[in-house]
C-alpha cells in the first residue's frame, strides 16, 4: 500500500531513501555536466575517426547498461545496427559474469563497456577478446576499478565514470547501480563518443541543453514539491496497487517505457509491462478485459481492507514523444481503455530536441519509480 502522507513529507522520503535515490535522481543534471567533461578529458572530443563501426555492441550488467544499449540502439537508428551482449553465469554476481563477442564480430566494429563496476573478470576476458580481434573498445567505469588496465592505452579508450563529490564509487556500485544517475554517467560519454563517430548528433550544446531540462524537470518532480503539482508523484499514487500497461509512441519513448517498466521492479517491487502502440494495443487488450480489468470483482467492494491484500488492476500509463498532430495510435488507445473502465495517465514532454525530450521522460519516471519505492509499504529492503 502506498502512503500517500510520505509523499509529501519531505523529510520522511529523506529518512526513507536510504539508497540515496532522489540524491541520484535530482543530480542527473549534474551528472550530464560531469561526464561530459571527463569524456572530453579522455580524448573523445580529439577522435579522428576514419568511418563509421559496422556494428555497435554493448556489454554491461544489470538495469543501467541494459538501458544504455536500449537508448543506443533508438537513437542509432538505421545508421548501425545495436547489439546488446547478454550475459551468462551461475548468479548475477561480478565474479560470475561472462560475456562473449559474436564470431563474426572484427575491426569494423565497436565494443561499448558501460558498468557501475568495473570488477568484473568477464568483461576484462571480454576486451582482451576484442583487442586479439582488432574490436575497438571503449569502457565506461569507475576510475581505479580493474576495467580501467584492462581497457587503457592501446587496447581501447577508458573514461572514469562520474560520481557525486561525497560519493565514493565502490559505494555507488554497490548500492546505487539502478539509481537514476547512474544511466546518465554511464551514457552521456557514449553519447559524445557516437556523435564523433558520426551515429547521432549529440554535440557538447545538446548535451548541455539535456543537463538544463534534467535540472527543471528535477525543480518541478522534487520532494519538496506536494503531489498535486508534481508530474513524478501524481503518476507514483496513481499506478499504486496497479499493474502498469506502458504504451509507448515515438523512438525515444520506447526504451523509456521499457528502462520505467525495469525500474519499477527493481527499485518499487511493482510488476510491470511495456509495449509500444500499435502493437500494445492487441498485445496487452486481453488484460483489459480479464482479471487485471477495473471491473473484474464486483464482489471487491465487500473485501475487508485490512486483512486482504487489493488485486492489481491494470492501469495504461501512455508516454509519448512525438507531436500531438499527425499519425498517432494515441486516440485508438485511450478509447480502448476508456472502453473497459481502465484509468489513462499521460506523460508528454515539452518541445525540443530529441535528447532533450527523452531526458525529460526518462527523469519524470525515474522520480516516480523512486517515490513508488520509498513511499510503498512491504517494499523490501536492499
Amino acid at each position: 500500500m502506498l502512503d500517500e502522507t510520505l509523499l509529501d513529507s519531505p523529510d520522511g522520503l529523506a529518512l526513507a531513501d536510504r539508497r540515496g535515490l532522489l540524491r541520484g535522481a535530482a543530480e542527473a543534471g549534474a551528472r550530464v555536466r560531469t561526464a561530459t567533461r571527463h569524456a572530453a578529458d579522455a580524448g573523445i572530443a580529439d577522435l579522428r575517426p576514419e568511418g563509421r563501426p559496422r556494428t555497435v555492441l554493448v556489454a554491461g550488467p544489470g538495469t543501467a547498461a541494459t538501458g544504455v544499449a536500449d537508448l543506443i540502439g533508438a537513437l542509432a537508428g538505421a545508421s548501425a545496427p545495436v547489439v546488446r551482449l547478454r550475459p551468462t553465469g551461475v548468479a548475477p554476481a561480478a565474479g560470475a559474469l561472462r560475456w562473449a563477442l559474436p564470431g563474426w564480430a572484427g575491426s569494423v566494429d565497436l565494443l561499448l563497456l558501460p558498468t557501475t563496476d568495473g570488477s568484473e573478470p568477464g568483461l576484462a576476458l571480454l576486451a582482451e577478446q576484442a583487442y586479439r580481434r582488432g574490436v575497438t573498445v571503449v569502457a565506461v567505469a569507475p576510475q581505479g576499478s580493474p576495467l580501467t588496465e584492462a581497457v587503457s592505452g592501446s587496447r581501447g579508450l577508458f573514461v572514469p565514470m562520474a560520481v557525486a563529490p561525497n560519493e565514493a564509487p565502490d559505494e555507488y556500485a554497490e548500492n546505487i547501480a539502478a539509481s537514476p544517475g547512474a544511466l546518465w554517467a554511464l551514457f552521456t560519454p557514449l553519447l559524445a563518443l557516437l556523435d564523433r563517430v558520426g551515429l547521432l548528433e549529440a554535440p557538447p550544446e545538446a548535451l548541455e541543453k539535456v543537463a538544463d531540462r534534467l535540472d527543471r524537470t528535477a525543480e518541478r518532480c522534487g520532494p519538496a514539491i506536494a503531489t498535486y503539482s508534481n508530474p513524478a508523484k501524481t503518476l507514483a499514487a496513481e499506478l499504486a496497487d496497479s499493474l502498469p500497461l506502458i504504451w509507448t509512441e515515438g523512438s525515444a519513448a520506447g526504451p523509456a517505457g521499457r528502462r520505467f517498466a525495469a525500474v519499477l521492479a527493481e527499485l518499487a517491487g511493482l510488476p510491470a509491462l511495456a509495449a509500444e502502440l500499435p502493437e500494445a494495443l492487441p498485445a496487452h487488450g486481453v488484460l483489459l478485459a480479464g482479471d487485471y480489468a477495473a471491473g473484474a470483482d464486483p464482489d471487491d467492494f465487500f473485501r475487508d481492507r485490512v486483512d486482504e491484500p487489493q488485486a492489481l488492476r491494470a492501469r495504461v500509463v501512455l508516454l509519448r514523444d512525438r507531436p500531438a498532430g499527425g499519425l498517432s495510435a494515441a486516440p485508438a488507445a485511450r478509447e480502448l481503455a476508456l472502453g473497459h473502465e481502465t484509468a489513462v495517465s499521460e506523460l508528454e514532454p515539452e518541445e525540443g530536441g530529441d535528447l532533450e525530450t527523452l531526458a525529460e521522460l526518462l527523469a519524470v519516471t525515474d522520480f516516480a519509480a523512486v517515490y513508488l519505492a520509498l513511499a510503498t509499504r512491504g517494499t523490501p529492503a536492499p
